[in-house]
């Protein structure tokens, strides 16, 4: 931790040691958490792995015991997305979603992140797109832009917002 907060990164540790860190995102869903990871594994591929609340010892007769308490989508690409269920919630995702919008090519939102997800072409990009805009709140369409051969935004059915784009220099 020292390290950290002194600003010193992996390549200035004099052990020449190298960060074994990963980060994944981990959305938290109200009662929908199974669902939404079924949409990201037809849109991603992979797996989807989960353990309920009932499964790791809360009584099988208790309100949330069928709901996700742990959940993922991994593929053999690295892909990966982790959610669950907060238990006791049955509030409606879109409605606690916050809202975002693009206007005169900038986007104005009061979210405090976006899900971002960049593919080495458009046609890979496109079937992805596809699938998660099913349902959707499009931000703004898939398309090329001064950067990519293609960036969308849209938040999908359960309220997570998407950043899609083809990685620049890539061939449309």
């Amino acid at each position: 931790m020292l390290a950290a907060r002194q600003g010193i990164g992996p390549a200035d540790d004099p052990k020449g040691t190298a960060m074994s860190i990963t980060t994944t995102t981990h959305l938290n869903f109200r009662g929908t958490a199974r669902s939404a990871l079924q949409l990201y594994a037809s849109a991603f591929g992979g797996s989807v792995t989960v353990s309920t609340y009932g499964d790791l010892g809360m009584p099988s007769d208790a309100p949330d015991a069928d709901r996700i308490v742990f959940g993922q989508v991994e593929n053999e690409d690295g892909f990966r997305i982790m959610a669950y269920d907060i238990p006791g919630t049955d509030v409606d995702p879109v409605a606690t979603a916050g809202t975002t919008r693009r206007e005169h090519g900038t986007t104005i939102t009061d979210r405090s992140f976006f899900q971002s997800a960049r593919g080495q072409s458009l046609e890979e990009v496109l079937a992805i797109w596809e699938r998660l805009a099913e349902g959707a709140d499009i931000i703004e369409p898939l398309a090329a832009s001064a950067w990519s051969p293609g960036f969308g935004m849209l938040t999908d059915r359960f309220g997570v917002t998407w950043v899609l784009d083809v990685q620049p220099g890539a061939a449309a």
